[in-house]
């Protein structure tokens, strides 16, 4: 009792040296929250850390205020003024849900104020801020509401990715930051705005001179940007933490696509969809893929999941228990960027795969190059020796076709038959049979049949 006595008057005493109110969010500072932690012994505090501050802080500090001010604004109406909200540091706001609140609801409560605060903080820049929930639980006779509120921070800052003061040195760098940051924030919102769409690069079949399928790749044509490309935008996605939504509307999307050209009875196709690593890990991914493939009236078999080889090689135990309940609903599986990694011929052997991809890396200038001749060989031999699909990717010149038709490989995929198109272009691609036929016609001398005859139909 002496103790807890010590510790208030300790605390009153701080209080009475220190601002009670912060200037910017007119929020009680920590010191009342500390001392209300104390009288009422014990409870659960949690944290809502805005974590994009100090970057627009850096960039636009009037607009950061603003940013900090209208988030201090929500909380205090979502609380009803029942919880003390108070500002602990610079982006992180503290809530004090006290004893009355079991710690099995805690949790619960402030991840549904956390999503209600996901809503846009200003409607100029459709900022949205990427917002993180944290909360512990405090227990007077165990330590101070000091100790607490410290051990609570120091998992909110020891967080990757975000946080810590933005340095800059010149112009150059806060314009290059403040476009990147303008990026994000855009990226946030494309999907909901109708800026995200796909387009599908066709697949042949040279044994049968036929388009077999096509492989959806997502695109972002932003009205401020113009087109992102893949390479730029995909990473800010898994790094905003939207690669699952984007991910699951791609899978919708590309579902819905092939089961509009199956009902043009241009024949059988099927369609390829590429697979980020968080999607894997969701244990209830199959049962989404499941759904979707219902929900669009597509045959399980006209799917096909592709993931990189890194991603099936970092752990092929795991990736093996993912990969049974999809191939037991009967979608194939591919491995994409075949080759480039250093477990390939190991994980092949532990993992069922429908297909492998010949990383264009060793498919450009195939032809004059000995080592990706000695390497592509290779690939296909093994694929052929275990009964898995080969398809070569990245093909630009009649010349790699060639040579790549002419060593045992028959599926194709590149600018030279086709660029990404449309879904409605796709539809027409299929329907211009003269236009592929003279692509596959490699010899004028020599009929497409005897060639296939020739190296292993």
């Amino acid at each position: 009792m002496a103790r807890a006595t010590h510790i208030e008057n300790e605390l009153r005493a701080l209080g009475r040296r220190s601002p009670q109110r912060h200037p910017v969010s007119d929020l009680p500072t920590r010191e009342p929250l500390l001392l209300l932690m104390a009288e009422d012994g014990s409870g659960t505090l949690g944290i809502i850390a805005l974590e994009d501050f100090d970057r627009l802080c850096a960039l636009d500090p009037e607009k950061a205020d603003d940013m900090l001010k209208t988030l201090a604004l929500r909380l205090l109406r979502m609380t009803g003024g029942r919880r003390m909200v108070a500002q602990v540091d610079r982006a992180r706001l503290a809530i004090w849900l006290g004893p009355d609140v079991a710690v099995c609801d805690a949790h619960g409560q402030l991840e549904a104020i956390s999503y209600a605060l996901h809503a846009p903080l200003d409607e100029e820049m459709s900022f949205a801020g990427q917002l993180t929930v944290h909360h512990a639980t405090f227990d007077h006779a165990v330590e101070t509401p000091q100790n607490a509120l410290a051990r609570l921070l120091a998992v909110v800052n020891s967080r990757p990715g975000r946080g810590g003061m933005v340095h800059r040195v010149n112009d150059a760098a806060v314009s290059n930051d403040r476009e990147q940051f303008a990026l994000e924030q855009d990226l946030r919102h494309a999907l909901t705005r109708g800026e995200l769409e796909l387009c599908y690069q066709p697949q042949i079949d040279a044994r049968k001179g036929r388009v077999a399928g096509a492989e959806a790749l997502l695109r972002w044509r932003s009205p401020v940007h113009g087109m992102v490309s893949p390479m730029r935008f995909i990473p800010l996605l898994e790094q905003l933490g939207l690669i699952e939504e984007v991910g699951l509307w791609v899978l919708n999307a590309a579902c819905r696509m092939a089961r509009q050209w199956q009902a043009l009875e241009l024949g059988s196709l099927s369609v390829a969809v590429n697979v980020a690593p968080q999607q894997l890990e969701d244990a209830t991914f199959h049962a989404r893929v499941r759904r979707t493939l219902e929900a669009q009236g597509l045959a399980p078999q006209a799917l096909e999941i592709e993931l990189t080889e890194s991603q099936a090689v970092a752990d092929p135990n795991r990736a093996e228990r993912q990969f049974t309940p999809l191939r037991a609903l009967g979608v194939k599986i591919a491995i994409d960027d075949f080759g480039t990694g250093f477990s390939s011929f190991s994980a092949l052997r532990k993992l069922d795969f429908d297909k492998i991809k010949i990383d264009r890396e060793f498919v450009t200038d195939v032809e004059q190059r000995r080592d990706s001749q000695a390497i592509c060989q290779s690939m296909i031999a093994l694929a052929r020796g275990l009964g898995i699909r080969v398809i070569a990717e990245g093909v630009e010149r009649a010349e790699e076709y060639r040579w790549l038709l002419h060593h045992g490989c028959h599926e194709f995929q590149g600018f030279y038959f086709s660029r990404p198109l449309a879904g409605p272009d796709f539809a027409d691609f299929l329907r211009n049979s003269a236009g592929l036929t003279a692509k596959l016609a490699v010899d004028p001398r020599q009929s497409q049949q005897k060639i296939l005859q020739r190296f292993g139909s």
